[in-house]
């Protein structure tokens, strides 16, 4: 992977020496970071080589995988074997699509076979695979947050954004927020009338197809559990 980013870098100056290959990586750490998808390396035996922030957050108590000291597990036993099938797929060069966990707490996961690079293939390591973890809800509340700043609405049109976001409907928000349904349908209009969405579904799509937005605080978590990439 480093060699890939390197290979597309701009050619060094004399006064701009190349990056290390230690400082790219430390580069890549920040970057995967800051996307809004859990991203986690793992080995042939479900072994944590590497998790991004999105993954650390993601793995709470109810996501249908499990870390285990520096073991990927399922939650629920039935899906031991579904990704243990597909873990093995992936080492065989197959990618697979996996669903794991039940109700508001299914996921699916992408499960994707990277190739083995000449340190692997010495040290008898084998080739490591991708997780992308799917989301749990369509819209993400710091992206719906940061939509409402963009096109200037109140706090009180921002929370109907919200809900709409989550699937509630207009009469559902009235009963929460204890107002009239016609005061929720004047700030859906308001709402509709500074994006120039055309409906409900337009507007909850406008939201959906953002790109990541990521808190800038980073919850704290042990940097030797799962080992620096640069240490690979």
């Amino acid at each position: 992977m480093l060699e890939t980013i390197t290979a597309f870098a701009p050619a060094s100056t004399a006064d701009r020496p190349e990056p290390t290959p230690a400082q790219l990586a430390a580069c890549l750490t920040r970057m995967l970071d800051e996307i809004d998808y859990g991203m986690l390396l793992v080995g042939a035996d479900a072994q944590l080589h590497y998790a991004n922030h999105a993954a650390r957050h993601e793995l709470d108590g109810d996501h249908p995988l499990q870390l285990a000291g520096r073991t990927l597990r399922p939650l629920r036993p039935q899906d031991a074997a579904p990704l243990h099938d597909a873990l093995a797929a992936a080492q065989r060069g197959l990618r697979k699509l996996v669903t794991l966990g039940s109700g508001a707490h299914r996921v699916g996961i992408s499960v994707v076979p990277l190739p083995e690079n000449a340190a692997e293939r010495a040290g008898g390591q084998g080739p490591l695979t991708l997780l992308v973890l799917g989301k749990r809800q369509v819209c993400e509340q710091l992206s719906v947050h940061g939509f409402a700043r963009s096109v200037n609405l109140t706090p009180a049109e921002t929370r109907v954004l919200e809900l709409l976001c989550s699937g509630v409907r207009p009469t559902a928000i009235a009963r929460q927020q204890n107002v009239a349904v016609s005061t929720v349908r004047t700030q859906i209009g308001s709402i509709r009338a500074k994006t120039g969405a055309a409906s409900i579904a337009e507007l909850v799509r406008q939201v959906a197809v953002l790109p990541p937005l990521v808190g800038a605080l980073r919850g704290q978590w042990a940097a030797g559990a799962v080992g620096a990439m640069g240490g690979r």
